[in-house]
């Protein structure tokens, strides 16, 4: 489903849920703080690192399927899906796994395929309105 291995030389090669969109990501163990990666086109995007695992554990908590409902940092997102647990106060990180201004949402767009491609979650992949769950 995915090729890579997650540097910057060799980057996961990940779709969007419905499998529209390619996209990379990789680890930058390196960075301050550590963090993942997105080049989508020409744009780059960078979650916390830790968001990979904190999401996993959320998703066995949660135990059932869960929406993504992925928005843009502008819009505000649905309370109960992916994208706003990735904004939330009440995360691990305090607020938003997103680390560039103006570029932080889209996180249940970009996470969720990723975590799939890892194998501990398992994700719908509809036109739209896609779920997850934890494995």
């Amino acid at each position: 489903m995915t090729s890579g291995s997650g540097t910057k030389e060799d980057p996961w090669q990940l779709k969007t849920p419905p499998g529209t969109s390619d996209y990379t990501m990789y680890s930058d163990d390196a960075g301050d703080p550590p963090a993942l990666v997105c080049q989508v086109g020409t744009t780059t995007l960078k979650y916390h690192l830790s968001a990979i695992d904190d999401l996993h554990t959320w998703l066995k908590e949660q135990g059932d399927w869960v929406p993504l409902g992925a928005a843009d940092e502008q819009k505000d997102a649905v309370p109960g899906t992916v994208e706003a647990w990735g904004r939330s106060a009440d995360n691990p990180a305090g607020g938003w796994y997103g680390l560039r201004k103006g570029y932080r949402g889209r996180f249940g767009m970009y996470l969720p395929p990723l975590l799939e491609a890892l194998g501990v979650a398992e994700l719908t992949h509809d036109a739209r309105n896609n779920s997850m769950r934890a494995l």
